[in-house]
């Protein structure tokens, strides 16, 4: 007996431990009224089961409101045992936000009304639904406000089935999120919502328990850049954010565009007086305490004696005229920050008349003029341009980063990419350089925006700026050592012209980072483009770790390998086999996938994501802009027929709409850049014959694609089996390439390989290779994902590899997902399958 209890406790501790939490941004969207009635979003947080609570049980969760919809039913709680219903209802039409609970079809229980702005200009806010069944109340918790109903007549059990969003007949939803949802009674449940695709939610231990239709996976955010909106003007014009107001303003002389953030809304507002300052550059600041937006310029090339500096009140609409000083020369690209507490504005750096600049120049709001302040001692801080210039308050410390320039600061000297930081104390004008890290990727240089979220952590945009069509990529600096990663994906940017500029701001409010890119076409118009992504951001290895994390530590690993050894030992001791009991939410927890081999140079992979590696082996998808994308595909589509693909197919097929004349320069620039990518890569040719666009790969150069279609049509299979089988297991062919010009490609492609597929699943299973089966499983069911023949082959391959749990769950997800695309329920049984 005392043996069995100390194997009781082991167990307890070790699947009572789970590995830490992140903290990483998580949550479920609801699409609501705003969508049609079978795209808005159910979740049932039990799924199919029913939990019994005694004496209590509390909903807690964190709330977003999104202002698309402002009326509808947030969530509705049934009882099992009995008709009774109630609902929470949402109502953000009024001056005030109100919230009712309500007893459905019978009566209003509970009104609570709380303050709008208050709400709404934050991103998240708690709310607690508790059901106290030995006194028969309810009490409601927004925001720290609480409410209660008493003599409700609850009974002492209760079996709710808990819905948020859409529910049977109730179709009238609001559109918001919730997080670190909790069930709590004798027992409490978490819902952490960290997943980022699929219809199962899983509690914090990783166990699929709920079910949700149509979800928005709020981890996306934190990963992919959403575009938010755009706009367009034929003047010179400039762009800035009010993080008070929550508004992004893109202006020129005339009129001034604002975008709410928030709420999503934009306006116009034209000018009575246009502004008085000639605009060259529209660079600009806002200054929050007066809610005036600064326009400035600080030099002009030909002669100008009119006003330098001018403010535009925010309230009104009015400018004022603030300067007409100069500084002795263009300061393209500098860099600048705001001191609210002393009321100046301060940059630094910048390039113009041939020169790269290490000067500092501070405007005084309130004396109306430019001074150079007092000379900065400590360490040599270089003449550069393209720097990024953050302020921390709690040190009165200006950080500065990165860059390009020389010691000399003559253009003609040629220049160097920096990547380096520096602490200036403003108090004392000290420079101390901090760190410098080598570079061996791509040079880059960071936007003008820094983003400081603590004492050791500063974020930047960094792009390669001397490529025509670029991208964007958020880095994450450790203040203290310079190191970094890379988060979320990328923005694309067009940087031909000098006067192109980005912008990093953050929202602490609504925890959100915004990069406004403002591309000049002809130095004159420009359009600007806004992108949101959720803070924290995250790495592409953290968007799919949850619920199955595939680097766990290697504490994780043992402390599963002591409950492997501690279970085996309590079988032995019990000597009976435990009952199994799998439900209908459980996943496929697939047996120890294949380790794919390091990425090689001179590649391109069209299975899984879309990936291009140069001849140094770096990684420089980022290159591949969309129509990139399209062109190259489409020309590889065709590059297996003997002509390849002609310039008007092509054209038709990427520029349908577009005037002849305009095609012809599009098409022309599209391949010029596609060509000057390519060309990062060594065996790689794009060539042009006969009216006819052709690419072609030379030994050097490996394509996923041409390698397998050239092992399909081999007769060494048996031999090339375990490549063939790691080529199509790394993932969808063209995956998350969702254009319509792709649907053929992909068609074609998996034409070809599904037969190949299925002969080989049968060959390797008999020769024993039951790993590349399993391999070659996920493959057909990438194609397929009901493939009959593939299931019983995966489920027979892992009860050879004494993968028997893994098998009997692989089965129920095949079952569920077929019940779930064809209305009935599967009827092979799992034994006939593995016979």
């Amino acid at each position: 007996m005392p043996l069995i209890i100390t194997i009781y406790s082991l167990i307890s501790l070790i699947f009572g431990f789970t590995p830490p939490q992140s903290s990483l941004p998580g949550g479920l969207k609801f699409h609501g009224s705003e969508q049609a009635i079978n795209q808005r979003t159910s979740y049932t947080i039990f799924g199919d089961n029913t939990k019994e609570f005694s004496d209590h049980f509390a909903i807690e969760c964190s709330l977003s409101l999104y202002p698309t919809t402002e009326i509808g039913y947030i969530l509705r709680i049934k009882n099992r045992e009995s008709n009774r219903i109630f609902n929470l209802f949402y109502d953000g039409q009024g001056n005030n936000l109100v919230f009712k609970f309500n007893e459905e079809g019978k009566d209003n229980l509970i009104v609570a009304q709380m303050n709008k702005d208050e709400l709404l200009n934050r991103q998240w806010f708690k709310m607690k639904i508790l059901f106290d069944l030995k006194s028969d109340s309810i009490s409601l918790a927004i925001n720290d406000q609480l409410f209660s109903v008493g003599d409700q007549k609850l009974g002492s059990t209760y079996y709710p089935i808990i819905l948020f969003g859409k529910s049977d007949h109730v179709i009238d939803v609001p559109s918001f999120a919730i997080k670190n949802l909790t069930v709590e009674s004798t027992e409490t449940y978490s819902f952490p919502l960290l997943e980022n695709e699929g219809n199962l939610v899983h509690d914090i231990h990783g166990n699929p328990v709920g079910k949700v239709s149509n979800p928005d996976w709020l981890k996306n955010y934190a990963y992919h850049w959403k575009h938010q909106v755009s706009f367009k003007s034929q003047a010179i014009a400039g762009s800035g954010f009010n993080p008070k107001k929550k508004e992004i303003y893109y202006y020129n002389r005339d009129s001034i565009h604002l975008y709410n953030v928030r709420s999503g809304e934009t306006k116009i507002e034209v000018f009575r007086q246009k502004c008085p300052v000639e605009l060259i550059l529209g660079t600009n600041f806002i200054d929050t305490a007066r809610n005036k937006l600064y326009t400035y310029e600080v030099y002009y090339d030909t002669p100008y004696d009119g006003p330098t500096v001018a403010s535009l009140d925010l309230d009104t609409f009015e400018w004022t005229v603030e300067s007409y000083e100069q500084l002795p020369t263009q300061l393209h690209h500098h860099g600048s920050y705001i001191n609210k507490t002393t009321s100046e504005y301060t940059l630094f750096g910048g390039f113009g008349n041939m020169k790269y600049s290490k000067s500092f120049f501070s405007f005084d709001l309130t004396k109306r003029e430019w001074a150079k302040p007092e000379d900065f001692t400590g360490d040599f801080l270089s003449p550069r341009y393209f720097s990024s210039l953050g302020y921390q308050q709690e040190n009165n410390s200006l950080y500065i980063f990165g860059g390009m320039g020389n010691e000399s600061g003559e253009q003609a000297v040629g220049r160097k990419y920096y990547y380096d930081l520096y602490q200036v104390a403003l108090g004392t004008n000290q420079v101390t350089k901090l760190w410098e890290i080598p570079w061996e990727n791509d040079n880059v240089v960071p936007v003008r925006g820094m983003v400081l979220s603590n004492d050791s952590t500063l974020f930047t945009l960094l792009y390669p700026e001397h490529f025509s069509q670029s991208k964007l990529k958020l880095y994450r600096f450790s203040l203290k050592d310079g190191t970094y990663k890379i988060l979320g994906d990328s923005i694309p940017i067009i940087s031909d012209k000098i006067t192109t500029n980005a912008n990093l701001y953050f929202d602490a409010g609504l925890n959100n980072l915004y990069a406004v890119v403002q591309e000049f076409e002809d130095d004159i118009s420009s359009e600007l483009k806004v992108y949101s992504l959720a803070f924290p951001a995250i790495t592409s290895a953290e968007l799919s770790d949850f619920p199955m994390d595939k680097s766990d530590t290697k504490l994780w690993q043992i402390l599963l390998l002591c409950a492997s050894a501690i279970g085996i030992g309590y079988l032995l001791l019990k000597k009976k086999k435990p009952v199994e009991n799998y439900t209908a939410e459980q996943i496929s927890i697939e047996a120890t996938p294949r380790t794919e081999k390091t990425s090689r140079e001179n590649s391109i992979y069209l299975f899984g994501n879309f990936t291009v590696r140069d001849r140094k082996n770096r990684d420089i998808t980022y290159m591949f802009s969309a129509q990139l994308k399209q062109v190259f595909c489409l020309i590889l589509q065709y590059s297996s027929t003997e002509d390849g693909i002609t310039s008007q197919h092509l054209s038709n097929l990427i520029w349908p709409d577009r005037p002849a004349d305009k095609v012809k320069n599009s098409r022309g620039v599209t391949i010029n850049n596609l060509r000057k990518t390519l060309s990062e890569l060594d065996g790689i040719e794009l060539i042009h014959e006969k009216g006819h666009y052709k690419i072609i790969f030379h030994q050097e150069a490996y394509c996923d694609y041409m390698r397998c279609l050239e092992i399909a049509s081999s007769h060494e299979m048996d031999v090339v089996r375990d490549e063939f089988a790691e080529i199509v297991s790394r993932g969808k062919f063209l995956y998350l390439a969702d254009d319509y010009l792709f649907d053929e490609f992909k068609e074609e492609a998996e034409a070809k390989l599904e037969p190949v597929l299925l002969v080989e699943l049968e060959n390797s299973f008999v020769t024993g290779a039951f790993q590349t089966t399993i391999d070659l499983a996920k493959a057909i069911f990438n194609i397929d994902p009901l493939n009959e023949v593939a299931l019983a082959y995966e489920i027979k391959a892992m009860l050879k590899l004494k993968a028997h749990e893994e098998a009997k769950i692989k089965y129920r997800a095949f079952a569920i997902e077929y019940k779930k695309v064809t209305g009935n329920e599967y009827s092979r049984t799992f034994t006939s399958l593995s016979n």
